[in-house]
């Protein structure tokens, strides 16, 4: 085993132990996706606080490490923090055989992972930056369940999806995204109502509904269509926000007391699913 491979190894071991995973598969498959195969060419830009910092070499050593790694600067474009995604990679638990949609997908690092995991599932990985979409499209070449479309997720249609993977802070899901999951299906994306609140959320598609749960802070660049709310929107603070147990379309049911958000066509209540009003 050479250096790179025992670097590669190690960081996908720490990977596997922050997803916190019943799948054996999840260390193996990380290990197997090399990062660098994603970024371009040495030496990156780390970001590091509010600062940055540039790797001494293009030696592939310096990315197996918990870092945010540029993409685009002036976008404010990262690879992403790989702990990160390693917890959301364990808490929706993809599966072989699974249809995955992956919004914001970059160059396409994370969508490999969840390639290797569903196959023979398949993965529709969506990028409106052009650049990005073309890169995505070059690095995903040998994962050969991936399509990648250069598109504006908000305003598309997504494929029926077993999970929705969304990396890009919305002020509320679009209503086409929670009605792209199938039964069972799990969205997971930044949560994003205020300047202040910031939460990773995952949405199930159950045979009651929708149940959602907030389960970790997280902080994402605005999705593009998906970030401004009108001014009738009910804006939660962090404990409102953290408090939802359930989403719902307005069309299917009219937000009551119980309503913690109400952004457009989508409102959150802290009723969880399958609890009689009082």
């Amino acid at each position: 085993m050479n250096r790179i491979e025992d670097a590669r190894r190690f960081y996908a071991r720490l990977m596997a132990a922050h997803a916190a995973s019943a799948d054996p598969r999840l260390e193996e498959v990380i290990a197997a996706v090399p990062r660098e195969a994603f970024l371009g060419p040495g030496p990156w830009t780390i970001i590091a606080g509010n600062g940055k910092v540039e790797t001494p070499s293009p030696d592939p050593v310096h990315i197996y490490q918990n870092v945010l790694v540029v993409l685009n600067a002036d976008k404010g474009i990262n690879n992403g923090e790989p702990f990160l995604h390693a917890m959301w990679i364990g808490r929706i638990a993809p599966k072989p055989g699974e249809a995955v949609t992956h919004i914001g997908a970059g160059t396409g690092y994370y969508t490999a992972i969840l390639a290797k995991l569903v196959a023979p599932g398949t993965v529709t990985a969506i990028e409106l930056d052009p650049g990005l979409a073309a890169r995505a499209k070059k690095n995903l070449e040998p994962y050969g369940n991936v399509s990648v479309v250069h598109d504006n997720a908000v305003e598309s249609e997504l494929p029926p999806s077993d999970i929705i993977y969304v990396n890009a802070g919305v002020m509320a899901p679009p209503s086409c995204w929670l009605k792209a999951l199938k039964a069972g299906g799990r969205l997971i994306f930044p949560w994003r109502p205020a300047d202040r609140v910031g939460l990773a959320m995952v949405v199930t598609r159950t045979a009651q509904g929708l149940a959602c749960d907030p389960f970790m802070g997280s902080w994402f660049i605005p999705c593009v269509g998906a970030s401004l709310a009108g001014p009738t929107a009910k804006i939660p603070d962090r404990q409102q926000a953290a408090s939802s147990r359930s989403i719902w379309l307005t069309a299917d049911k009219k937000p009551d007391r119980t309503a913690t958000a109400i952004i457009g066509d989508i409102w959150f209540s802290s009723r969880a699913l399958g609890r009689r009003r009082r």
